[in-house]
């Protein structure tokens, strides 16, 4: 292909000798990422009464082990085999899907500016934990200076903050095993009947009519609130897959650090609150609340809560200078001419916006939107791997129509329900969206010529 855009024409893939086994790379990557304490606080408050519990604890486990599934099998395997086969970054394997100009915008530039949406998730979130502790300065200023030190790490001091992050994800799992150790006796007295008629006091943002979920509404909610969390993560499975040794290095990586983590932190979150209901005295101080760490000083005590409340902010940091980093390394490879650090500088102002406007803190409603925006996009990366003889087919001239159309309609049905319109399991429908429309176009003839 001639007049290659420059992130082409400078891709370079990883070597075999640079990379290792999946137990030093993908799986403990992508564990650290799952033990956010911003995936796992909210898997059960869906704003409703009863929450995610409403039909008692059997559901909400089936959603995460299902939802844990979806994730590694729909969103990251086929990422990651295209990663390990070729080597290449997400943004040069996605120019098969989204041609070799459209490629600079879809998932280059995409990736980059959703990452200034989770540095907003991470300063809201952060903020409000060490505001717990912190209670003489305002939590705006809190969310100011966390915002401003994540952007400039992010640019500046990145070596500084990998030195330590391998080990701070190790403090929400600490966290997490002992709030389950105060809670797992109780949870076989967990009553949802009771509960649920308890709802007049409920307080984690409830429902104007105070409806109470059934099983399909507590599964697609669940789903639908996992799946959009990861799907960025899943697309950039493609990363990762070009530090694995072979296609077992992916199953495993994947398996252990995606599945497996998801279901141990989504089913701790669970038995976490389930447990504390179960117990007269913890309930009676949680006072209905559904979020794990608004539970957490009914469970732990107000001292105890607020210390492993300023820890698990500590342990967030490094997510958020990495956001900003990523940022950084898109815009510098899809807009060479443009300065970087004056992009990322200008996201990173807005995400402080976003954090102090509080729009940042409603987490289902962003992760939603990340899905019907990256969903569609994995689903269109299936569709072409598998109609390509499970291999990368090489950048596609111009802008692929293929592609384009398949996103474009995945991304309006996944972001329906942003907008009111019911679409259970929203991101999920969004990946078939883009797989079906994908694979149709190809057949059709509607897709333009590799380059390769």
């Amino acid at each position: 292909m001639q007049n290659q855009p420059s992130y082409l024409a400078n891709a370079k893939s990883n070597p075999g000798a640079n990379r290792a086994p999946w137990y030093k790379n993908t799986a403990p990557t992508y564990a650290g990422i799952i033990l956010w304490f911003v995936f796992w606080q909210d898997i059960v408050n869906t704003g409703s009464f009863g929450g995610g519990l409403a039909q008692g604890i059997l559901v909400p486990v089936v959603s995460v082990i299902v939802a844990a599934l979806l994730c590694h099998f729909l969103f990251y395997l086929v990422p990651g085999l295209l990663g390990m086969k070729t080597g290449l970054p997400l943004y040069v394997v996605g120019s098969s899907v989204f041609g070799a100009k459209g490629g600079i915008i879809m998932p280059g530039l995409l990736m980059g500016l959703l990452q200034f949406g989770w540095v907003a998730v991470n300063v809201y979130f952060s903020s409000l934990l060490l505001h717990a502790t912190l209670t003489a300065i305002p939590l705006w200023a809190i969310m100011i200076v966390w915002g401003a030190a994540a952007t400039f790490m992010g640019l500046k001091g990145i070596q500084y903050v990998a030195k330590v992050s391998t080990y701070l994800p190790l403090i929400p799992l600490v966290i997490l095993i002992i709030l389950l150790a105060k809670t797992v006796d109780s949870v076989g007295d967990f009553n949802p009947s009771l509960f649920n008629n308890a709802g007049s006091k409920l307080i984690g943002g409830l429902t104007d009519d105070g409806a109470v979920l059934g099983g399909f509404g507590i599964f697609a909610f669940i789903v639908t609130y996992i799946v959009g969390f990861f799907a960025t993560a899943g697309a950039a499975g493609t990363d990762f897959g070009t530090n694995s040794r072979d296609a077992n290095d992916v199953q495993k990586g994947g398996l252990v650090g995606i599945s497996l983590a998801m279901v141990f932190t989504g089913i701790a979150a669970v038995l976490i609150v389930g447990g504390a209901y179960g117990n007269l005295e913890m309930a009676a101080k949680a006072g209905g609340a559904m979020n794990v760490t608004q539970v957490m000083p009914a469970i732990l005590g107000e001292n105890m809560a607020k210390t492993c409340m300023f820890l698990l902010a500590l342990a967030a940091f490094p997510a958020a200078c990495f956001s900003s980093l990523i940022a950084a390394n898109s815009f510098k490879t899809m807009l060479p001419k443009v300065n970087a650090n004056l992009s990322v500088a200008i996201g990173g102002a807005v995400a402080v916006i976003l954090a102090i406007s509080g729009y940042a803190g409603k987490s289902a409603a962003i992760f939603g939107f990340i899905g019907a925006s990256f969903g569609p996009i994995c689903g269109a990366m299936v569709a072409d791997y598998f109609l390509n003889g499970k291999n990368w087919s090489g950048p596609r001239e111009g802008f692929n129509p293929a592609g384009w159309l398949a996103w474009a309609v995945g991304f309006v049905i996944g972001v329906l329900p942003n907008f009111n319109v019911n679409v259970p399991m929203a991101p999920v429908c969004a990946f078939f969206a883009g797989l079906v429309v994908y694979a149709v176009c190809v057949k059709l003839g509607i897709q333009s010529k590799t380059g390769r």
